[in-house]
């Protein structure tokens, strides 16, 4: 595989190529619309649509439900401080000439310039030769300029079910008043059951919103990976066992020796007034609405 070019966008629409080594040092493709527009398939339940990302407070483009739920992902890791959808398509050689291209779904820049390109299965098995051939470019082209290329496998749904739920109390709107955060971050300062540190602190109907911002943001934590409920344990400082930095099964978008940081939280409610209480509100692009059951994490963001 020879002679990596890199084409995308430019900020006028322009369809642009350039050496791919040049490329990695000069654009932005953090700030760049897909290359190309996703398909939308008839009768499929999800289709393209925009998550709002709460690293960089605007909207990336998705163009499946697994996309968008490693989108949720990488939002809420602290290393990560861009994303975007498809912003680029890898052209290159095989060793007898051939001409390929490839456009990996996702693009995250980390914290210290490096990046990761990713591609989204729905499934863990879902690759064909095409894709594994491409993916093996995909890491070449990456290795070569210090980035890193992954399939990010699906997590666990009860995982992803919590992260859900959390993920439509991410935007600052939930952080609640400055007393309120203080007095949240005080109330979970050792470790206590969920309700009961929310309603050390005033009405439930009022705190739950900033608990579950805290959750997401990481400044609370708990374990995400049984369903989160009234009395799972909350606190302010990370616990030794399950957290949700280490879910069952793994994301994998984090390079080799990169840790995740991020808060934490669990689920299963009992109780019409949690329910009642949990409820989010409408997502800056859009919240599905929550069904009416047990479990909190069983909501579904866009």
């Amino acid at each position: 595989m020879t002679g990596f070019e890199a084409c995308f966008l430019d900020p006028v629409g322009q369809s642009v190529q350039q050496r791919w080594a040049d490329a990695v040092l000069t654009v932005a493709f953090e700030d760049l619309p897909p290359v190309s527009a996703f398909p939308s398939v008839p009768g499929r339940r999800w289709g393209p649509g925009l998550w709002w990302s709460a690293t960089t407070g605007r909207h990336v483009a998705a163009g499946s439900n697994a996309m968008r739920t490693q989108l949720m992902l990488l939002d809420r890791d602290p290393e990560v401080v861009a994303l975007a959808g498809c912003p680029v398509r890898l052209l290159w050689h095989t060793p007898r000439g051939q001409a390929r291209s490839w456009t990996p779904q996702l693009f995250a820049r980390y914290r210290d310039g490096t990046a990761l390109l990713a591609d989204c299965p729905s499934h863990v098995d879902a690759i064909g030769e095409r894709a594994l051939k491409a993916g093996e470019a995909m890491e070449a082209a990456c290795t070569d300029v210090g980035w890193t290329y992954r399939r990010l496998q699906p997590p666990d749904e009860v995982f992803t079910a919590n992260l859900k739920w959390l993920a439509g109390y991410r935007h600052p709107r939930n952080a609640g008043q400055p007393g309120q955060r203080a007095a949240v971050l005080e109330a979970f300062c050792r470790p206590r059951p969920l309700m009961e540190g929310t309603e050390a602190v005033g009405d439930p109907i009022k705190v739950l919103p900033t608990v579950f911002h805290a959750l997401w943001h990481g400044q609370l934590t708990t374990s995400l990976e049984r369903p989160l409920h009234e009395r799972a344990v909350v606190t302010t400082r990370r616990l030794g066992g399950s957290t949700d930095t280490n879910p069952p099964a793994t994301a994998g978008h984090l390079p080799p020796g990169r840790s995740e940081g991020g808060g934490e939280a669990s689920r299963d409610s009992g109780a019409a007034t949690l329910a009642a209480a949990t409820r989010p509100g409408p997502a800056p692009d859009t919240a599905r609405g929550v069904p009416q059951v047990r479990a909190l994490g069983c909501g579904e963001v866009s």
